[in-house]
């Protein structure tokens, strides 16, 4: 490569253009979604600020981009990144210049590793991005539920009421990070360290807290689950990105696992969510986590892509990073 490298944010008059201008055949990442880059003075999603690119001379050969919700102060997601073919290192540089310590994560149609393009590019930006520093965390089944897939049938097991106290709903939280197979929520346990068990619990139960009150979603949609004798079952939040309705969060205490409560819980979250007028539900769940990606199996919610999540650099000199926002 013969011009110099440069690496740096756009300003909003040249950020689409230039953003848009390497050409990518969408087999990875944001394309996908069908959301063009567009900025948030154009209606779109993105900020110039948080938008990187490295250039030789005025080409652009690597590009990154940011995410979050209209009223984030921080960005929340790299959830674009790709780079030419044979420009790697420069996509890697690309990376270690970024000022934010976010997770990364990539969207991939379902089963991926059998369409040798899809792979290829899939491989092509994590390799890059493990160079870069970025770790792997989770692969994740994303759903997306629309009244031609039906409602779920309910089975009546379990009754449900709104709890308005948010301390409440936090300790019921903290219960149900025992045992998890969430690995966002495994991450908070593990960073706690050996004997640290009750700070990463907390940790965790904290951010599951902080990101439903993310969502513009109203708090009176919240509710819990109690079984006929008046047990407490778990928690239900029927929620929003701002893509639309989503399914906040299922989740059942340790001692109520193995009645496929999470089932139970899903249904009445998305008939929640149905009788307030939504066409369509965005749903996620790890794919480690057998017990929900069966629930959502169960309850008609067929997968529309897969999602490849890797941690952010570890830089002992930075902030802590924000809580990953769940598109």
């Amino acid at each position: 490569m013969t011009a110099h490298l440069v690496v740096r944010a756009l300003g909003e008059s040249e950020a689409r253009p230039l953003f848009t201008s390497l050409q990518d055949p969408g087999l990875v990442g944001r394309p996908l979604l069908g959301r063009p880059y567009t900025t948030v003075a154009e209606g779109g999603e993105y900020r110039p600020e948080w938008t990187w690119v490295a250039l030789r001379g005025d080409r652009v050969v690597a590009r990154a981009a940011c995410w979050a919700a209209p009223d984030d102060e921080l960005p929340l997601l790299l959830d674009w990144f790709d780079f030419l073919p044979g420009e790697e290192e420069a996509a890697v540089r690309l990376l270690r210049a970024l000022p934010y310590d976010v997770d990364f994560e990539l969207v991939l149609p379902p089963g991926w590793r059998t369409e040798p393009g899809a792979r290829a590019a899939a491989e092509a930006r994590i390799g890059a991005a493990a160079t870069a520093g970025y770790r792997p965390l989770v692969e994740r089944f994303r759903y997306r539920w629309t009244p031609d897939c039906g409602l779920p049938e309910h089975p009546g097991r379990l009754t449900f009421r709104p709890e308005p106290d948010d301390e409440v709903i936090l300790d019921v939280l903290r219960r149900v990070q025992h045992g998890t197979l969430d690995a966002h929520a495994r991450r908070a346990l593990e960073a706690a360290g050996p004997g640290g068990q009750e700070a990463g619990i907390e940790q965790a139960a904290r951010e599951d807290l902080e990101h439903l009150r993310w969502m513009p979603s109203p708090r009176e949609w919240w509710r819990l689950a109690h079984t006929a004798d008046g047990a407490l079952a778990g928690l239900h939040v029927p929620g929003a990105i701002p893509s639309g309705p989503a399914v906040g969060f299922i989740g059942v205490v340790p001692e109520q696992r193995g009645n496929g409560y999470a089932y139970d819980l899903l249904a009445e979250c998305t008939r929640q969510l149905s009788r307030e007028g939504a066409e369509s539900i965005a749903a996620s769940t790890d794919l480690g986590n057998t017990p929900m990606a069966a629930a959502f199996a169960k309850a008609g919610y067929p997968v529309v892509d897969h999602r490849f999540c890797m941690s952010a650099p570890e830089r002992s000199s930075d902030p802590a990073p924000a809580p990953a926002a769940k598109e």
